[in-house]
């Protein structure tokens, strides 16, 4: 068994409840200042220049922040024995351009999982190095009886090669479509890339709580990059660790069935009732000794947490191989990998809270 696993409970007996008179919650005030920027900031798989530089402009002053040659962000706190790892994802979803047709359209491939007919007959941007330029995602013959839409294209209105090439625009550039932030009723909110906006958001709110000196250990807040497409920055973040981290949170979104036509039978966790453990995905199982140490602390910090199991995979599942156990935390999110994500915001200021009290008491 990992050293992380024997010492999980040995830990807990010295935890002072995190939530008591006088200990700071995050507000959903807070949750919105950040969240809403970075979910409006363009970053598909590979991309992620814009959203690293944003992130960074959020982190505190005290936060002294590294980019690594694979393109993660890394900020280190606290020194020592054990060092624990948190890790969420800066990329999203998206196109990236192949080729230009004789016709003037863009071929283009997806980065990352997702049904790429929900983008079309919608708005598009193409990502360049002198900015972006809009065109569509043109939709499928009426006419054709297919269901799949066939070979995606985008045009920008141009009728030849030459004049797409002339707007900047040429293979390895990145395709999305326009997006904002939208506040629902009640602390819903939705818009696209909430995975894993939501992830960074927590890190940067924990960190912006965060009291260095409470800190028994080194902790690591990593940002990290290519999610979408293979877990590519983890696995050079867990190359360069190895076996060093007890233990790794990647903090990423908990696919819910908690959607009007869903069934509630797998993955039932509803928004609004506080961040979730995995317990199992597709990439990892968090050993049952660290979940259940996981589910005390947040009850003696009075912090809502729910667990489950859910699919896919996270970011933490790359530091296995080295021995390293995974505790996935996340959120509660409906309708994932659409243009039309949605989040509890209560739900974020509590996994905010968490990765904190993790980091500071765990």
């Amino acid at each position: 068994m990992h050293r992380a696993c024997r010492g999980a409970f040995v830990a807990l007996a010295a935890f002072i409840p995190a939530r008591l008179a006088g200990q700071r919650v995050t507000t959903v005030t807070e949750v919105e200042r950040v969240l809403a920027p970075l979910v409006e900031t363009y970053g598909v798989s590979g991309s992620e220049d814009r959203v690293r530089a944003a992130l960074e402009h959020m982190l505190p002053a005290w936060a002294h922040a590294e980019a690594d040659t694979a393109g993660n962000l890394w900020v280190r706190v606290g020194k020592g024995d054990p060092l624990v790892v948190f890790v969420a994802h800066q990329d999203e979803i998206g196109f990236r351009v192949t080729e230009i047709g004789d016709d003037g359209q863009l071929r283009v491939e997806p980065r990352g999982g997702f049904f790429p007919s929900l983008f079309e007959g919608e708005p598009a941007l193409v990502h360049t190095a002198a900015g972006d330029v809009p065109g569509v995602f043109p939709p499928r013959d009426s006419a054709s009886a297919r269901r799949d839409p066939g070979a995606f294209r985008v045009d920008v209105g141009t009728a030849n090669q030459t004049a797409t090439e002339a707007l900047g625009i040429g293979p390895g550039a990145t395709v999305t479509m326009p997006k904002r932030y939208a506040r629902l009723a009640g602390t819903r909110a939705t818009g696209r890339a909430m995975d894993d906006r939501v992830g960074c958001t927590a890190l940067v709110l924990a960190l912006r709580a965060l009291d260095p000196a409470r800190l028994r250990h080194e902790v690591v807040f990593l940002w990290s990059v290519r999610e979408e497409i293979g877990l590519e920055g983890a696995r050079a973040a867990a190359h360069a660790l190895e076996s060093r981290p007890a233990r790794v949170h990647a903090i990423d979104t908990f696919v819910s069935s908690d959607a009007p036509l869903e069934v509630r039978t797998y993955a039932d966790a509803p928004l609004g009732q506080g961040p979730v453990a995995r317990a199992l995905d597709n990439s990892s199982v968090t050993p049952p000794v660290l979940l259940d140490s996981l589910r005390e602390l947040a009850r003696r910090a009075r912090i809502p947490l729910q667990y489950g199991t859910t699919s896919g995979g996270n970011d933490g599942s790359m530091f296995q191989s080295w021995g390293v156990p995974d505790v996935a935390i996340g959120w509660p999110m409906r309708y994932s990998h659409s243009p039309v994500e949605t989040v509890d915001l209560r739900d974020v200021a509590g996994l905010a809270d968490l990765v904190r009290t993790l980091a500071e008491r765990w």
